[in-house]
């Protein structure tokens, strides 16, 4: 059973690698002990601002036993979308990840692909799929299965990799041989607290979601606080200046991904195109990506408050 365990481990990594994952960790499924009390702590504290789904399924975003029944192991991958050609410096930003199109899509597809493939291979295994949509606690899945550890920005870092990738899990009631968290390689450095336009890293490895650029510009629906006027540093989907400033992203290599790769119109755009930006074609270039989510109201809103 053992070699079973080890041979079926091994299977489940190459196929993840053939799938263009970057990386594959496992871990067993349990309670998330060490997390419990700082995420609590950190709704308690209103860090979540209106994103009033944080508090929904406290319990299973802790337990993946309550997603999963008889839940063995969770499955951490991770998904390149580093950019080969970057948006012109003098314009209004997006987030890397928003270039393409939306990766809900794109790595559920590959999840399916993986587990239609364990079963086919392995036998009557039983899982479901997760991308950053559903109670999982993905961060702290991936840095429990080795691939990287949670750095003071709050997003997991890897070394000879940095930040640039997406984390989707695979829970299986499947038990597999399971790999050992790595350490923290952060150091001293402050470079992300010091360079956060908002002050939203409010100590190390604590970030407060309701003073985030990309909160403000994705999640809240209201008009935009007149006191953040001039820190967006031109951003109005999404922010990426904690990665840029990283020390390890300056080992980012480029995906290849043909779905992330973003429309020639994306990278060549001018502030003056944003700004005359009509619903036409923002529906034309935005038709399967995740900045339709703001909807051409919220992104026209997110411009504005840049330009006036």
């Amino acid at each position: 059973m053992i070699q079973n365990k080890t041979k079926y481990t091994q299977m489940i990594k190459t196929e993840a690698k053939r799938l263009g994952f970057l990386a594959c960790g496992i871990s067993e499924a349990g309670f998330l002990e060490a997390e419990a009390p700082r995420l609590e702590n950190w709704l308690n504290q209103n860090r979540h601002g209106q994103m009033s789904y944080m508090e929904n399924h406290f319990d299973k975003r802790l337990d993946p036993t309550l997603l999963v029944d008889g839940a063995k192991s969770v499955i951490s991958l991770l998904l390149n979308y580093y950019p080969s050609d970057l948006q012109q410096d003098s314009t209004y930003k997006i987030s890397k990840y928003a270039y393409g199109q939306d990766y809900h899509f794109v790595i559920k597809d590959k999840l399916k692909d993986l587990l239609h493939y364990i079963q086919d291979e392995i036998g009557e295994v039983s899982g479901r799929v997760f991308v950053d949509s559903a109670p999982v606690l993905d961060k702290a899945w991936a840095a429990k299965s080795g691939l990287g550890w949670i750095g003071k920005n709050s997003n997991l870092l890897t070394q000879k990799v940095g930040s640039f990738y997406f984390i989707a899990e695979l829970i299986i009631d499947l038990e597999l041989d399971y790999d050992a968290p790595t350490t923290d390689h952060c150091g001293s450095c402050t470079a992300c607290i010091d360079a956060c336009p908002t002050q939203a890293i409010v100590a190390p490895y604590v970030v407060d979601g309701s003073k985030c650029i990309s909160y403000f510009t994705i999640e809240l629906k209201e008009n935009l606080p007149s006191e953040m006027k001039g820190k967006f540093e031109d951003w109005f989907f999404g922010c990426d200046v904690c990665q840029d400033v990283c020390p390890w992203n300056r080992f980012s290599k480029s995906h290849n991904e043909p779905a992330f790769n973003p429309s020639p119109e994306l990278l060549s755009f001018s502030k003056r195109d944003w700004e005359e930006l009509t619903e036409d074609v923002f529906a034309k270039m935005f038709n399967k990506s995740a900045v339709k989510r703001t909807k051409f109201n919220g992104l026209k809103r997110n411009i504005d408050f840049l330009k006036e």
